[in-house]
């Protein structure tokens, strides 16, 4: 993987915070790696925790038309995390747009719009309706049902999500980020395909596919049978495969599973990834996000590194003879 160069490269030693911690994803500039994941932060947080201290923040996913997302329940915890099966509803880009950006646009961090669809025209329809709005990236969702070829998750077929990313990124003047799916036979082959079609980054991973069941009612948590499980339990699977993502691209990684800590941060960052979104954490602890960016100058220093930057891509793997 080609490492992100940081703002400052080559900063003096005692550079401010900003430069200690800022990383590059594309032509994006971020003030430091950490992000909320999508649909995991909303603006009315922003009366709970400073968002303009961010390096981004990612909106929930938007489609051209609205849409009323999963009958309830939507949300249930388990063991080690938690499973939801929010059915991504969307007011539809029209709303998006007039609201200014769902109230994203005034949150003072990067705005990076995460956009669905349900076929390859309305992804490029929601670029299209939504490309003169002030906002710094996209990321596409390919892991929506893909109504075109079966219902499948779009990235599950490399064509097909070949075929949406190389338009929005014909039609975006924005970095494009893809965000795949853990349900992939093969994430190297899919963070490729991506890489070629012209993205920017690729973000790894969406949630795990789960199912929770209660055995006094013998029926499902959620209301639509299954979810997609996240939290702390699926931090080891999501390292794995921002590894093995980082190990087949040129392009940064935004690394996603069961963040909770700079400690987390900085095991992602080893790996391979460039940035970090925190989803399921911030249901808890709405401030995590500014609490883990304000612990990691100490942690970039206790690391032996200058800049946060330093560490990505760094992972050696134990072999026999390592003590």
């Amino acid at each position: 993987m080609r490492m992100a160069e940081a703002n400052g490269a080559g900063a003096p030693v005692g550079a401010s915070c900003r430069s200690e911690l800022a990383v590059e994803l594309g032509d994006l500039e971020l003030a430091n790696p950490v992000m909320p994941a999508s649909g995991c932060f909303g603006p009315e947080l922003a009366e709970l925790t400073p968002v303009d201290t961010l390096g981004a923040v990612v909106t929930k996913t938007v489609f051209a038309q609205s849409r009323p997302g999963n009958r309830t329940h939507r949300i249930t915890e388990v063991p080690g995390g938690m499973l939801n099966s929010v059915g991504i509803p969307s007011r539809g880009t029209t709303v998006f747009r007039d609201s200014g950006l769902g109230g994203y646009a005034g949150l003072g961090a990067p705005v990076v719009i995460s956009i669905g669809g349900l076929s390859a025209q309305e992804y490029w329809q929601v670029v299209d309706e939504l490309g003169a709005c002030e906002h710094a990236a996209v990321e596409v969702n390919v892991s929506c049902p893909n109504l075109e070829h079966g219902g499948a998750t779009l990235d599950t077929d490399l064509d097909a999500m070949t075929h949406v990313v190389s338009g929005v990124v014909a039609r975006s003047t924005k970095p494009v980020l893809v965000k795949l799916s853990p349900q992939l036979h093969g994430m190297a082959a899919a963070a490729r395909a991506a890489q070629d079609a012209g993205a920017t980054a690729v973000t790894v991973c969406n949630s795990f596919p789960a199912m929770a069941v209660n055995a006094n009612s013998r029926a499902s948590e959620l209301g639509n049978g299954t979810g997609g499980l996240s939290g702390p339990s699926v931090k080891p699977l999501a390292l794995r495969l921002v590894w093995t993502a980082a190990q087949a691209v040129d392009i940064p990684v935004v690394g996603c599973g069961g963040i909770g800590s700079a400690d987390d941060v900085a095991e992602f960052l080893i790996a391979g990834a460039t940035a970090v979104q925190v989803g399921t954490a911030t249901f808890a602890q709405p401030d995590v996000m500014p609490r883990i960016i304000g612990e990691l100058p100490a942690l970039t220093e206790r690391l032996g590194a200058e800049r946060i930057a330093d560490l990505i891509g760094t992972l050696t793997i134990r072999s026999e003879d390592w003590q």
